[in-house]
């Protein structure tokens, strides 16, 4: 099995015909070039992991010029072979990105020794970014909780979509997680390192939404001493979330349209025109179509901000998902408070019975509150009847994944070994599609069969 792939770049024949003979020895995948017009012929059917490169090349045969080149090259090291061993040239090679710079003639040994670490290096680089990439997929991901089938349609969707810039509409009742998926949609996409800025459209007062959507310039009204940059200006290559657009004022309707349409915008003042490339999400609880027809929204509008719908439901009509959203919450509540925290059965009962009007944003809120007054680690019914008097104290009926469980974490493994066998049973044993149908990373899936010591064969 090769060592990696190699591609030499030297007009010398001999030079290349010896090097290639040695480096193929030594267990590398070789190709080699003469110029750099035919490196790059080479690149687009070989993917190199290492160029060793020569500096002096046709038809210019000028260091420069090719030191030039070396941006094209940098997914990959880069190891300068040259006879002109001038320091200067030497360190313009290392700061335009070179690995590292050999004098001709060159040492087999000291090659060897380079090209080992240049390859290593290169091969953690590599790794470092597909775990981080995965780490990011998985959280953002992990931060959709649910086994529900609209929450497993939901994190199908985002998959697919995230990559993309497709405008996406979130939609659904008030407290019910849209900017949980619009943030997974940015995290998951090509924009994830660059800014997520959320504009609430329905917060900024109206005749302030415009200078703090475009920025203004230095003397626009009275006030304005010095340039400031807007909100789109601070998105820019990244997303823009704009929440409750329903609530936007129709004349800002008409200025964003500009700028969905030709990418470009005015700040308040100002003369000079801005280009911005941006990814839009907006949401939404109101019903757009009715406000179109109202006239209290733009119909080209909508059109333009509606690529793709994202629907979030109301928590009622996924109570199966309460149970892991409970443990989410409370995991989080155990790291900012450093102390255990449990629901026992009574307490996960009524969190389980209740209707739930403000959705997940409520449940949140209260589970909060309860575990405030809670003494001991455990959230009882005696704590959440303290806040709600109302509260039953005996609840009538345990649901079904908490009847032999005195405390939330044997509630959900229960769930966990319940969701995990259906899930199996459903993709044929395939661990892949079962991740996905789970909403896991398959080496998420891996570790949760290997803690409940569960044995399934892919068929």
């Amino acid at each position: 099995m090769a060592n990696g792939k190699i591609l030499l770049v030297d007009d010398e024949p001999a030079f290349r015909q010896l090097a290639q003979s040695w480096l193929s020895q030594t267990g590398y995948q070789v190709e080699t070039a003469a110029d750099l017009s035919a490196a790059r012929a080479q690149l687009s059917r070989f993917d190199a992991d290492l160029i060793l490169l020569d500096l002096s090349l046709p038809p210019q045969f000028d260091p420069q010029h090719t030191l030039q080149a070396l941006a094209e090259f940098n997914s990959r090291p880069v190891i300068i072979l040259t006879g002109h061993a001038e320091r200067q040239l030497a360190l313009d090679a290392i700061a335009l990105g070179a690995w590292d710079f050999i004098a001709k003639p060159v040492d087999p040994d000291l090659l060897a020794v380079v090209i080992k670490r240049a390859l290593s290096k290169h091969q953690l680089d590599t790794e470092l970014q597909q775990l981080k990439q995965q780490q990011q997929t998985d959280a953002g991901l992990q931060r959709l909780i649910g086994v529900s089938p609209p929450m497993v349609a939901m994190r199908t969707l985002i998959q697919r979509i995230a990559p993309t810039d497709v405008r996406v509409l979130v939609t659904g009742p008030s407290g019910t997680g849209k900017e949980v998926v619009s943030r997974a949609l940015h995290e998951l996409s090509r924009r994830a390192a660059q800014p997520f800025v959320s504009v609430h459209c329905g917060a900024i007062p109206a005749e302030l939404l415009e200078s703090e959507l475009f920025g203004y310039v230095k003397g626009a009204f009275t006030g304005a001493d010095k340039d400031r940059p807007g909100l789109l200006k601070l998105a820019d290559n990244g997303t823009l979330f704009l929440d409750e657009i329903g609530e936007m004022p129709l004349p800002m309707q008409v200025k964003l349209l500009r700028v969905l349409q030709e990418g470009t915008y005015f700040p308040v003042g100002g003369r000079e025109q801005h280009k911005i490339d941006v990814r839009l999400i907006s949401a939404t609880n109101a019903n757009l179509p009715q406000l179109v027809q109202k006239g209290l929204f733009r119909e080209d509008l909508y059109y333009r901000i509606k690529g793709i719908t994202l629907e979030t439901v109301a928590l009622a009509e996924r109570r199966q998902d309460i149970p892991l959203l409970l443990q989410f919450f409370l995991e989080q509540l155990q790291r900012q408070h450093r102390q255990l925290l449990k629901l026992d059965s009574t307490a996960l009962s009524w969190f389980l019975q209740r209707d739930w009007p403000g959705n997940i944003r409520e449940l949140k809120n209260t589970l909060e509150s309860v575990a405030a007054v809670a003494q001991g680690g455990v959230i009882s019914m005696a704590d959440i009847s303290l806040l709600h008097p109302e509260a039953v104290t005996t609840p009538s009926v345990v649901t079904e994944i908490a009847a032999d469980s005195l405390l939330l974490d044997p509630a959900v493994q229960q769930l966990e070994i319940q969701l995990i066998t259906r899930a199996m049973q459903q993709s044929g044993g395939n661990k892949t599609r079962a991740a996905l149908l789970l909403g896991l990373s398959r080496q998420g899936l891996l570790k949760k069969l290997q803690r409940y010591k569960l044995t399934y064969h892919e068929m």
